[in-house]
């Protein structure tokens, strides 16, 4: 409750946290629109592949030109300004930074990114959530091996989580499901950047007045963003899912304490303890009146009678047994929000949601029948779509992690709907990305958790 004040305090003895960004589109812009209100942040600089669009990124935000013109980090440093360039490297080694911001959306970059910022001795904010789902764990113990630290982006619907289930775990109480919102049907899977505002609830007039890059949302329609952030929270928290992943049960924020028990207790969970995706939508498309599709939530369990009382007596909603309650937000405000995860790092050396093992992963799908020779397009695209595994799945299988699936050349046809293998693909085995991914299947998957059996 105390960060606002202990950033208070940086700014009146002149000691800043002093940050770097990679990345300044939708998401970085986002938390980019936040500095000039929060004291005790100096933004040094933005490593951007475009430092020309970066700026007139700032412009839009309300940046005043005179804080973009820094020609150089000393400059910066000098003047309290902001630094543009494309060289990330530089960005990353600077020895004033403190806390590199790495919000590219590529999940190959964004590795890399990582392991040089940990090099240099800063800590990380990984916005890229899908570089967490296939090589979290391993980054996240390179980190602690250099003495920083490696966290997830809060705002972003996994810290938000992994928030809400150590409230509940901290104030004693047995997590039964934790997860977010999300607009889905089945057919959503095949879903492509042409077919994507139909489903999501834009017009084309409206996404491009919005700049909105319809391959990303894509990834949010088709399951795989919901895929890959039910990895992260999953690997940062224990919570495990089902043995074929997520169910996306049809739920209105009243009805989760019902939905998400065990099936053995009326409900639709798998195991307690499990990873879950509430629809907003009923299985014919009606849309649910009080749903969570923007919004997180954690159901737990009373674990004694007077808890139970408890729950009775201050009205929390529950299931019929008065057992199960939930807590939620309806709302999560995404960018807006990652001062909260670099405030945390930089002034109480603690992440907002972090990998402590490997007990999910998103693997690379098949959304329509595919002919060797075929690029993949990783998550969004036209080719294939993310689907959680319990990892021992995965890693018995060999399957093909979806943040590896893009610009891969497929050797073999894969049906629709099935799940591809390293086998199945012309894998670069020298990039950093692949030797990290290997490495963390040989030092991690003997120690999976153990998921009941099928």
């Amino acid at each position: 409750m105390s960060l606002h004040r202990m950033l208070l305090a940086r700014a009146a003895e002149a000691n800043p946290l002093r940050i770097g960004v990679i990345g300044a589109g939708k998401f970085g812009s986002m938390y980019l629109s936040q500095i000039p209100t929060t004291p005790g942040i100096h933004l040094l600089g933005i490593a951007d592949l475009s430092p020309d669009r970066a700026r007139e990124n700032l412009a839009r935000l309300g940046w005043k030109p005179d804080v973009t013109s820094a020609t150089s980090f000393e400059d910066a440093r000098k003047h309290g300004s902001t630094h543009l360039t494309d060289d990330w490297r530089a960005l990353v080694s600077h020895p004033e930074i403190d806390i590199i911001v790495e919000s590219t959306g590529d999940p190959i970059a964004a590795v890399e990114h990582a392991l040089e910022a940990f090099r240099h001795g800063k800590s990380v904010v990984m916005v890229t959530v899908e570089a967490d789902a296939f090589c979290g764990p391993l980054l996240a113990r390179r980190a602690a091996a250099a003495g920083v630290i490696y966290s997830l982006a809060y705002g972003d619907q996994p810290a938000l989580i992994c928030e809400l289930v150590d409230w509940a775990r901290t104030s004693g109480f047995e997590v039964t499901a934790a997860g977010r919102g999300h607009k889905w049907l089945p057919h959503f899977a095949q879903s492509t950047p042409e077919t994507v505002w139909k489903y999501w609830g834009l017009n084309e007039e409206q996404a491009k007045r919005g700049g909105l890059n319809p391959k990303m949302f894509n990834s949010f329609l088709d399951g795989s963003k919901p895929a890959i952030e039910s990895t992260a929270v999953a690997n940062a928290t224990g919570l495990t899912p089902a043995p074929d992943g997520l169910a996306f049960p049809p739920c209105s924020v009243e009805d989760l304490p019902f939905v998400m028990r065990p099936i053995s207790e009326g409900g639709q969970l798998h195991h307690k303890g499990q990873v879950e995706v509430a629809s907003s939508l009923e299985k014919d498309g009606r849309a649910i009146p009080y749903e969570i599709r923007k919004g997180v939530w954690v159901v737990f369990e009373a674990a004694t009678e007077y808890q139970k009382n408890c729950f009775e007596e201050y009205m929390l909603q529950t299931d019929p047994s008065g057992r199960y309650s939930v807590m939620y937000k309806r709302w999560h405000l995404i960018g807006l929000e990652v001062g909260m995860s670099v405030a945390s790092i930089g002034l109480r050396k603690e992440p907002t949601g972090t990998p402590i093992g490997f007990h999910a992963d998103v693997i690379a799908t098949a959304k329509r029948d595919l002919k060797p020779g075929e690029m993949l397009d990783g998550e969004g695209g036209y080719t294939v779509y993310g689907k959680l595994f319990p990892s021992e799945k995965s890693t018995g299988l060999g399957s093909l992690p979806l943040g590896l699936a893009h610009n891969v050349k497929l050797l073999k046809p894969i049906k629709a709907g099935q799940s591809l293998t390293y086998a199945d693909v012309v894998m670069d085995e020298s990039l950093t990305a692949v030797k990290l991914r290997r490495e963390m299947e040989r030092d991690f998957a003997p120690a999976a958790s153990k998921i009941a059996a099928q």
